[in-house]
């Protein structure tokens, strides 16, 4: 089973080496790793470049966003399973994807996998400031806002062809309304991995700051108005109370 995983990165000289290298030094020997920078200006390409004979595809060009980025590296892979990267994050440990890549063979069923986040701040990737688990989710949740800690979602290639990709007209909810459609619209047949997949950087476009926030619960409005599915602002806003709860929890 190959697995494609896709970085997109704009301007992250600090720290795409470390997305990099959280990728090649993967367990698993069946990886197609495709890398999609906006035409960076930094020094991320150079960085790109010392690893070009191990990364399987690379385009440096314009795009129009993040989500512009990610469908046009979906659409170059060729693996059975599709997951992301972002530019600012790293894979919890190097036996990530083989846990990934053991639990769709293990069962013929199981269509998509996702598991926990661990927040980190920059300089400081042993310290988990703050965890998000999915075990929590149901589907029932995304009008309150809630989804699957999507850094960790992991599925079949096919199911981007078949039910469409990350909307563009969004700068920050998209992966909320692709969650939407492929796991409660079209039910996909998920599986919880109940361990922290990912470590994700705190100041990413989802957490930075009041201006995200506002944004963010606007796109999900819009989103769930758009499936004819039913929220308001109070629901959205009540699920920090869970977020300032995660601030305590301690890394599985």
């Amino acid at each position: 089973m190959k697995v494609s995983i896709i970085t997109v990165v704009y301007n992250r000289a600090a720290t795409i080496e470390r997305a990099i290298l959280s990728v090649l030094g993967q367990s698993y020997n069946n990886i197609e790793y495709i890398i999609v920078d906006g035409a960076s200006k930094d020094g991320t390409v150079d960085i790109i470049h010392q690893y070009k004979d191990r990364v399987h595809a690379v385009v440096s060009e314009k795009d129009n966003g993040m989500y512009d980025a990610l469908n046009k590296g979906i659409r170059m892979a060729s693996g059975d399973v599709v997951g992301i990267l972002h530019a600012d994050d790293e894979f919890s440990n190097d036996l990530v994807i083989e846990k990934i890549a053991e639990r769709f063979r293990a069962n013929t069923e199981v269509e998509a996998v996702y598991g926990d986040v661990g927040f980190v701040r920059n300089g400081e990737d042993d310290k988990i400031v703050r965890y998000y688990s999915s075990a929590i989710f149901k589907t029932k949740l995304f009008t309150w806002g809630f989804m699957p800690a999507h850094p960790t979602f992991f599925c079949y290639r096919r199911f981007f062809e078949e039910f469409g990709y990350y909307r563009t007209d969004m700068q920050i909810a998209a992966d909320f309304d692709l969650l939407l459609r492929f796991l409660r619209k079209h039910k996909l047949y998920a599986l919880y991995i109940p361990e922290m997949l990912v470590k994700m950087n705190m100041g990413g476009k989802s957490t930075n700051g009041l201006s995200s926030t506002l944004r963010i619960n606007k796109e999900i409005k819009q989103i769930l108005k758009d499936h004819q599915l039913p929220s308001n602002y109070l629901r959205l806003y009540a699920r920090y109370f869970v977020k300032v709860w995660e601030f305590g929890k301690k890394k599985k």
